[in-house]
């Protein structure tokens, strides 16, 4: 049966952000994500996931100047030695303190006037690196294609980008981040990709939202409950992230998430 992270940062708005591992726990998630955890101590982090019986599965590596409008640094040109400090002085401490088996890291989006291969060379050249860092501590490295509408002028954008940047790398715990929504977007095809790109083994996370709200996964132009089977038989054993803005209340909308809840919501 497909397991389910809730992703903290989109949903439960209705809580302050560490009010929302209880409130997740409550609804039947054994396990959370979330964009960034910086702005807060690894070890508060920590307990709030110790208290509720979750598990970290995925959280992003430092992006650059976030306000600023930066969304990752990982193909800038003259950012590497920023990256691999962030990397390695932000990123990894918070991985190793909350148990997360895998870390995010955004490309960033294209400077004007920078050819596009120069940014690919400095993408895998961060990517290999980071990877490197990440084994040594066993955990993986993921890459995700995000729609250009949400996103514009992202590094990377399709399936088919981020598998071969994985396999120009060549490393074996980098992995894609294969966010069905930003798929859907750009791409379409869901089932088939799905069929083409689990079997793989290279996809180590999957994310979900509605199409095109990005609410919950019901409703919008695609059947969830067909894919969430077609995930399944396909072998997935990971989690799959809800990164979703809720309708209205989150726990209200959870119906989706009713046949496949860990735990039941007590009465």
């Amino acid at each position: 049966m497909p397991r389910f992270a809730a992703n903290l940062t989109m949903m439960y708005p209705e809580h302050d952000f560490l009010d929302r591992f209880a409130a997740a726990a409550a609804d039947g998630f054994d396990a959370v994500e979330y964009l960034f955890p910086y702005a807060y101590s690894a070890q508060e982090l920590a307990t709030r996931l110790s208290d509720n019986g979750l598990k970290q599965v995925l959280f992003n590596a430092p992006p650059g100047d976030w306000d600023a409008g930066e969304r990752g640094i990982a193909c800038l040109p003259g950012r590497q030695d920023e990256f691999r400090r962030d990397f390695t002085e932000r990123a990894l401490p918070y991985v190793q303190a909350l148990k997360s088996p895998r870390v995010h890291v955004m490309a960033g989006l294209k400077p004007a006037g920078v050819d596009a291969a120069a940014l690919r060379d400095v993408y895998l050249e961060n990517l290999s690196w980071a990877a490197q860092q990440a084994a040594s501590i066993g955990i993986d490295v993921l890459i995700e294609p995000i729609n250009t509408r949400d996103m514009p002028n992202f590094f990377l954008n399709r399936q088919d980008q981020a598998h071969a940047v994985v396999t120009d790398v060549g490393a074996s715990n980098l992995k894609v981040q294969m966010d069905l929504y930003h798929c859907q977007i750009v791409e379409g095809d869901l089932a088939m990709k799905l069929r083409q790109y689990l079997p793989t083994g290279r996809v180590g996370h999957l994310q979900i939202a509605s199409v095109p709200e990005r609410h919950e996964p019901s409703g919008g132009e695609l059947n969830y409950p067909y894919l969430f089977a077609l995930i399944d038989e396909l072998g997935f054993d990971g989690h799959i992230g809800g990164e979703y803005r809720p309708r209205a209340g989150t726990s209200a909308g959870l119906e989706w998430f009713a046949p496949y809840r860990a735990n039941p919501r007590a009465s």
